[in-house]
């Protein structure tokens, strides 16, 4: 504790540290109150049936992204979802179309275009999604509880491109909080409004199974309890690992003479990351689990048939299945983008270094290559599973609210985004000789890549 409040003592004398997490701490609160407020022209009174729908299931999950925003009919209802599917888009055209292609290796500039055709498709994204959250809203909601625009005109039309156009606006303005949050802030902007979404939802689903448990109580229901919650600490212990989790390859780097002074002639560590790909994929992957609820209007998943039904039901067979090969293959996507062997192995020619029994430039990247794609099959199925296991909780008899923090989405990006920011934070205090956040001085973030 001692050691715990000298560290918070030492990021207040930080002016910087200390601003950049006022200023985070800020925009939390402007996204959090924006969660709570309603569209205009629905009473937010009369949304208890929509919210209860919204509970579980696939719209539970989209919910908890959005922390609540969905079930609450806010004007931040889409979050940032549209923005990562807009992402994916990009990135996937960057493998594929020349144009994005050259882009991607015009620097700085080449960014900037790309992140302006990323916010232009995600307004077209937003715009499809919008008609359809409010066609569900609609049929899911009495026509009372809908107020009049304009005395003795019919609000059905105008209420339908006023929120349409709010929705978008909302979507674009989170975003934007996310991108200061990354410029004058602490940490990925994009990724924390994720992560602060789903820390919304966790007392209330802590709750839920905790009411439940206790109404069980002849069967052992507190004992149950207490059981899930140490299920649930191992469980983040393994995503910590998954996060951390590294290999490492020795590189040995030849003397040189300059002058008087000698360099080189030491051994050193490559370190390569288990899951260099961080929870990015899961990200990605969640992100296109929730297309079929465009196309079905966001509908209640009980009413649901056929293809739509199965890809709507995250404890089903279908769903899962698809969602851990979907995460299997962004992981390798993100590897492939995020770890270049050749830059690796010419970095190490240019500074004298080289790995022990492997021939410098070529045959190094070979090397390089081979070993994050022996590492990253590992990772990339301990990363499914992971992310798969709220379904097998769910069957285990814990609530849906809650079973979604045993692993899952939510949880490794929860861990991943803690690390990735207590990373940065530690960055600043042993920047200015100050001790770290652990006694080692070491935390290890998720991955340098960001949304």
């Amino acid at each position: 504790m001692k050691r715990f409040i000298e560290t918070l003592k030492n990021i207040y004398k930080i002016e910087d540290l200390r601003k950049r997490i006022l200023y985070t701490l800020g925009i939390v609160l402007i996204y959090r109150v924006g969660s709570h407020i309603v569209l205009p022209g629905v009473d937010a009174n009369m949304l208890g049936e929509f919210q209860k729908n919204s509970q579980t299931g696939l719209l539970g999950l989209l919910d908890m992204f959005s922390g609540g925003a969905f079930s609450n009919a806010s004007i931040f209802a889409l979050g940032i979802m549209p923005y990562i599917s807009a992402s994916i888009v990009i990135q996937l055209m960057g493998m594929a179309v020349p144009y994005f292609q050259r882009l991607q290796k015009e620097g700085e500039s080449g960014r900037k275009k790309i992140n302006q055709i990323t916010r232009y498709l995600t307004i077209l994204i937003t715009g499809l999604q919008a008609p359809s959250y409010i066609a569900s809203i609609s049929s899911q909601l009495p026509s009372h509880a809908f107020y009049p625009f304009i005395p003795d005109v019919s609000p059905s039309s105008l209420f339908m491109i006023t929120s349409v156009l709010i929705l978008i606006s909302g979507t674009m303005f989170v975003m934007w909080l996310g991108e200061k949050i990354t410029d004058k802030g602490i940490g990925n902007g994009i990724s924390l409004i994720i992560m602060i979404g789903i820390i919304a939802r966790l007392p209330l689903a802590l709750f839920a199974e905790f009411i439940s448990r206790m109404e069980e109580q002849g069967n052992g229901g507190l004992v149950v309890f207490v059981v899930e919650i140490a299920i649930l600490l191992g469980v983040i212990l393994l995503c910590i690992l998954l996060v951390q989790g590294t290999r490492r390859i020795p590189v040995q780097y030849a003397k040189r003479v300059v002058g008087n002074k000698q360099y080189g002639g030491v051994r050193q560590y490559l370190p390569m990351k288990v899951n260099a790909a961080g929870v990015m994929p899961i990200i990605f992957a969640q992100a296109i689990m929730f297309l079929p609820l465009t196309f079905v209007q966001f509908t209640n998943a009980e009413s649901l048939t056929g293809f739509a039904a199965a890809f709507s039901d995250f404890h089903g067979f279908w769903y899962n299945f698809t969602f851990a090969i979907l995460i299997i293959l962004f992981t390798y996507f993100y590897t492939a983008i995020t770890i270049n062997p050749n830059q690796i192995a010419e970095d190490m020619k240019k500074n004298g270094g080289f790995i022990p029994g492997i021939k410098p430039g070529k045959k190094t990247a070979e090397f390089v290559d081979n070993i994050m794609s022996r590492i990253t099959l590992p990772g990339s199925f301990f990363l499914a599973f992971v992310a798969i296991l709220p379904a097998f909780v769910g069957m285990a008899g814990v609530n849906s609210q809650f079973a979604q923090f045993y692993g899952g989405t939510s949880l490794l990006i929860l861990v991943g985004v803690v690390l990735d920011t207590l990373q940065q934070i530690e960055s600043h205090l042993l920047m200015r000789h100050y001790d770290g956040l652990t006694k080692s001085g070491r935390i290890k973030g998720r991955s340098s890549v960001g949304i």
